[in-house]
């Protein structure tokens, strides 16, 4: 009499349907459906192994529609206001970017600031309007960039405003926060990604005019920061759109120049005062 067949996984249950790859027995809890009969769990797992990763228009890997890093982005915008409300006011200045030739805590060595500064906002309005714009470009640039990409872009943008806001006249004696530089940034992305793409861009553009008019209207705001992370943002969505054919060497050794430039200015602002 011939042996009953058992599941490999399982050699305590009969296993009388084989797997289409490897014809060995497979029990009911290690088949998986196949285009024709099943196939056991390792079969299937060995196949997955040797599939490419799905990479987006400009060579992000993708994972699905699920902006994840935008949400975060956000998150950490909220949480960051809120903490203000409950922090003591030295808190609030030392994570900030305080720019002027008797308070520049940046060139005393708090090097972070030019980031922090951009999780951080002078009041609900100006929190609502930078989480809503951050919500929607990064809602429509996260998937198209891929999440590594799309976070090299908005950290560029972010330093890119300080680098505004530090360097360019009349930001003199002010205190500079707010996710603007990032969000022109984003902008500006999205005008470059969409002139790759053959999409509009028109309202792209009268976005971006009516936001300047508005900054340089109303005292307070910086049109400093938002020009330094919207030129920042269109060199490095230039230089991820320009490498779509020899990615990712020249996506990041261009996206690596433009870092080491921004960088650079915000070391020479550092000493300036």
């Amino acid at each position: 009499m011939s042996d009953v067949p058992v599941c490999p996984r399982h050699p305590d249950r009969e296993s009388w349907v084989r797997c289409q790859r490897c014809e060995r027995p497979a029990c009911p809890q290690c088949q998986r459906p196949a285009a024709v009969g099943v196939q056991c769990v390792d079969c299937v797992a060995e196949a997955a192994r040797g599939v490419r990763q799905p990479r987006g228009t400009f060579g992000g890997a993708l994972a699905g529609r699920d902006t994840v890093v935008t949400k975060v982005l956000v998150g950490l915008c909220l949480l960051m206001f809120l903490a203000e409300q409950v922090l003591p006011r030295s808190t609030f200045n030392a994570l900030s970017l305080i720019n002027g030739p008797y308070a520049n805590a940046f060139s005393a060595g708090l090097w972070w600031q030019p980031l922090t500064s951009a999780f951080l906002h002078a009041g609900l309005l100006h929190l609502l309007f930078n989480a809503y714009a951050l919500w929607i470009t990064g809602g429509y640039l996260e998937p198209l960039l891929g999440r590594l990409r799309f976070t090299v872009l908005y950290v560029l943008s972010a330093l890119g405003g300080a680098v505004g806001g530090t360097l360019l006249p009349g930001t003199a004696d002010s205190q500079l926060v707010g996710a603007s530089g990032a969000v022109f940034g984003l902008f500006a992305a999205m005008f470059v990604v969409n002139r790759h793409l053959g999409r509009q861009t028109g309202q792209i553009v009268v976005l971006v005019l009516i936001n300047f008019v508005i900054s340089f209207y109303y005292a307070g705001i910086s049109w400093q920061g938002h020009l330094g992370g919207l030129v920042t943002g269109a060199l490095v969505a230039t230089a991820m759109a320009a490498g779509r054919r020899r990615r990712p060497v020249v996506q990041w050794a261009g996206t690596g120049a433009v870092a080491v430039v921004v960088l650079a200015l915000l070391g020479y602002a550092s000493t300036l005062y």
